[in-house]
């Protein structure tokens, strides 16, 4: 299991940054890597973002030294989405089935977790969104068909999606950690728009189901400085608190979001109009 350390950076130096910059420091293009397990400590929000694809073999998420702990969530919580293909996940003797899209939570003090694949020439491909945790709650599988459903945006803007919210304050509970699917409906490319930023969370994105020659340009940054990053099919973007977070693809598409900070109060966001971005 290898691990790489995201420092943060603030507003004031976006300005000044190349699209390589921006890449480097909020992009992570190789998360998600066949028969390995990978690991982005960031210190936003003390968020560890988990990339495993399991093959031929189980894989065992361990601990990184990052994190200072005896197992991985000696201290931390995790919620996991399957993108991929049919697979399980082993918690402490309890196997989960971890189909496509479900969804997994793992409280604090679960001690041993594995990964692995149905099929290892078609695999499961888990990503996982880790925070600190001060209390402990239950393991708990949310399926593909649950969650509270939220049917946003409208054809005519092009921006018709469905949103699952799956770990939340209404839904599995977590200490922080807050978690769901949105997927877009055929025809529309927008996601998150309005924007808007939430000072008292941090988001990562994860897109998925993008098509091979599609791509989604995501857009970054104050509101009055905005900036973009090209992203392709399982690449995942940092969003720091300061920072809106929307874009739009070539193609219809599907992207896990999760957020950790100050609260889990899900509209609990600034909202900025389109007119108002520089």
């Amino acid at each position: 299991m290898t691990s790489s350390m995201r420092g943060p950076v603030a507003a004031e130096q976006i300005p000044a940054f190349t699209q390589q910059d921006l890449r480097d420091r909020f992009l992570v293009e190789d998360l998600l890597v066949p028969g390995a397990v990978r690991a982005i400590p960031t210190h936003y929000d003390r968020v560890v973002a988990v990339g495993a694809v399991p093959t031929d073999a189980p894989l065992a998420l361990e601990a990184i030294p990052e994190i200072r702990s005896e197992f991985f969530l000696e201290h931390r919580e995790i919620g996991i989405v399957n993108v991929g293909a049919a697979g399980t996940i082993t918690a402490d003797g309890v196997e989960y089935e971890m189909l496509p899209e479900a969804v997994l939570y793992l409280g604090r003090g679960t001690h041993e977790v594995t990964f692995a694949s149905v099929d290892a020439t078609d695999p499961a491909a888990f990503y996982g969104f880790s925070a600190p945790a001060h209390t402990s709650f239950p393991n708990t599988l949310g399926t593909p068909d649950d969650g509270t459903i939220r049917e946003l945006g409208d054809q005519e803007t092009a921006n018709r999606r469905t949103l699952r919210q799956v770990i939340h304050e209404n839904g599995i509970r977590s200490c922080q950690v807050v978690m769901g699917v949105t997927r877009l409906h055929p025809g529309s490319m927008w996601n998150t728009m309005p924007a808007h930023t939430h000072e008292r969370r941090t988001e990562f994105y994860l897109y998925f189901d993008v098509a091979e020659d599609a791509r989604v340009l995501h857009l970054m940054g104050e509101p009055t400085e905005t900036r973009h990053i090209v992203a392709a099919d399982r690449d995942l973007i940092m969003s720091p608190s300061w920072s809106i977070h929307s874009g739009v693809a070539t193609k219809a598409y599907a992207f896990v979001w999760a957020m950790a900070g100050e609260n889990q109060s899900f509209d609990d966001m600034d909202h900025v109009q389109v007119t108002e971005m520089v």
